[in-house]
């Protein structure tokens, strides 16, 4: 089976824990505004590879990987279901930690089976939320947020640890409120491992003037880690808010 790749990091060591062989798949139906890796999006570009050539990489550097293990991001991986089920399933076979990040955009009930299939073989999520109120979600990345929240629920049904991460944009994401229901929404997640609020930057405007596209978040300037640091404490309230609710429900 072939996979469509954008590019592969041997030692990745910020896409779930330990060091990782990190396998960046083509294609994307997201549009965000703050995508800095927008080569990605077209699905026709990149190149082949096999499930044998990834671990091929990834046996030239396993010692590396002890404490490790393969993630598979994007672009957006899930486009290439098939391909990421037999990688995954390859890979634990051979007793080797998976870890998916996602935007969770192409979750469909009608494809329930397959998803499970692919939460049978994955040791961990990591689920982007870009925005928890929908229409700034569309805003924002030209898609609904409804499949993203009704994927994290699935996970979350199959047990599966979920690590959520959040891009604070400045004048774009940086609301109280709405920082407030994501934490409340998260919350709610039983097999939640951590969330992770970062902040936005500028270092992928380069690649639009190079694939001549139009840079949406012209002015915009970094996010500062005290802005990130206010956004982690604010979900973290809206978390507590929801288990403080729950609990009350169960008395």
């Amino acid at each position: 089976m072939l996979g469509r790749i954008h590019s592969l990091e041997t030692m990745g060591t910020v896409d779930g824990p330990g060091v990782r062989m990190v396998l960046f798949l083509q294609g994307c139906p997201l549009r965000c505004a703050y995508c800095h890796n927008p080569d990605t999006w077209d699905a026709q570009q990149g190149k082949n590879i096999t499930i044998e050539e990834v671990w091929t990489q990834f046996e030239r550097n396993r010692s590396f990987y002890k404490n490790g293990g393969l993630t598979v991001t994007g672009g957006e991986a899930l486009m290439q279901l098939p391909f990421v089920i037999e990688l995954f399933k390859y890979f634990r076979a051979r007793g080797i930690h998976t870890c998916l990040d996602t935007s969770g955009i192409y979750f469909e009930e009608s494809q329930r089976e397959d998803y499970e299939e692919l939460m049978s073989v994955t040791s961990l999520v990591i689920l982007d939320i870009k925005e928890i109120d929908d229409e700034k979600h569309q805003i924002l990345t030209g898609q609904s947020n409804q499949q993203i929240l009704k994927f994290a629920r699935f996970i979350d049904e199959h047990k599966v640890p979920i690590w959520i991460r959040h891009v604070v944009v400045p004048t774009i994401t940086d609301n109280v409120d709405r920082w407030y229901r994501l934490g409340f929404f998260v919350g709610s997640l039983k097999h939640l491992g951590t969330i992770d609020c970062l902040p936005y930057h500028v270092m992928g405007k380069s690649k639009y003037e190079e694939i001549g596209l139009t840079y949406r978040l012209e002015g915009i300037p970094p996010a500062s880690k005290a802005l990130a640091s206010q956004a982690s404490a604010v979900v973290l309230e809206g978390i507590k808010a929801y288990r403080r609710h729950w609990w009350s429900a169960l008395k």
